[in-house]
């Protein structure tokens, strides 16, 4: 029998109603979900109806809240997701989502969602938007002035040394193919910043650091990290031409932001939030261990 007719006869729905709610992700088979109201499925196969659960689609479109207040959101951002439309006009964006969320929960009409910082669209972890106007410039000068913890984890290529370090390099807007780029000319560009620390190497192929931002420009620590030849894995943009393609593959660059720590300009509260790292980087980082070792 199909799985809408069952559905329909055991559950005293329309098959209209049925075929919604197998569609839905609604109905178990067997302790499994199942999305094909044209299904065959025995006498003796076990249903479950949740009316309740999220459709798939509106699940997948949630954001993972980490820390909240009147002023201030902190989510972890999933890879793949962009903080905020670009002139195509992409829907589903963490500022659509965040809109969405504050519209549910505070019963807000028209949330105001404000951005001090951004994280790359393949870079998943934690980033904070305000939710008032009179958050923003606070956090605004927060930013600014640097007097804020912002942490990094990177799985780069090959072994860094030395153990811990500093990257001092300008970056300039176009390092003359119309990509962001470093220089070593004096006068040149805008100051950048970055202190490292390795916390494990994988063989000879590979090393995980912990990077910390001292100044926050765009894509500051993937062109950093390229261009003391240790660009992070999967980097799509800024490992140098040429070079072998890394043995673990790799579907986006291999960075995560860990964590942000900072006085609370409005409440005066000392906080730091922290995103555990997503399931893809436990995933290569123990692929890594596995196949090269590992020296902590």
């Amino acid at each position: 029998m199909r799985l809408d007719k069952r559905v329909a006869d055991q559950f005293g729905l329309s098959r209209r109603g049925a075929d919604r709610a197998v569609r839905g992700g609604q109905i178990d088979v067997a302790g499994q979900t199942c999305f094909d109201p044209a299904r065959e499925v025995g006498a003796e196969a076990e249903l479950t109806h949740s009316p309740g659960r999220p459709r798939p689609e509106t699940k997948a479109r949630r954001i993972k809240v980490m820390y909240e207040d009147h002023h201030v959101l902190i989510v972890d951002k999933p890879a793949g997701l962009l903080t905020q439309p670009t002139p195509d006009r992409e829907r589903d964006t963490l500022l659509e989502r965040a809109g969405r969320y504050l519209a549910q929960t505070r019963g807000l009409a028209t949330p105001y969602v404000g951005f001090v910082h951004r994280i790359d669209k393949q870079t998943s972890g934690v980033i904070l938007l305000v939710c008032t106007p009179k958050a923003l410039r606070p956090f605004q000068t927060l930013f600014r002035t640097h007097a804020i913890e912002r942490s990094y984890l990177a799985v780069v290529e090959g072994i860094v040394k030395p153990a811990r370090g500093m990257i001092d390099l300008p970056l300039v807007a176009d390092r003359g193919d119309g990509r962001r780029g470093a220089t070593r000319g004096e006068d040149a560009g805008v100051p950048a910043v970055t202190h490292y620390e390795v916390l494990e190497h994988f063989g000879t192929r590979a090393s995980l650091l912990n990077c910390r931002l001292e100044t926050g420009r765009t894509h500051q620590i993937r062109i950093h990290l390229a261009e003391i030849d240790h660009p992070v894995v999967g980097d799509p943009v800024y490992g140098p031409k040429g070079r072998l393609r890394f043995p673990v593959p790799f579907p986006r660059q291999a960075l995560h932001a860990q964590a942000l720590g900072f006085i609370h300009p409005m409440s005066a509260q000392a906080l730091r939030i922290e995103a555990p790292l997503p399931a893809d980087l436990k995933d290569l980082i123990a692929g890594l261990r596995e196949r090269f070792g590992s020296n902590r």
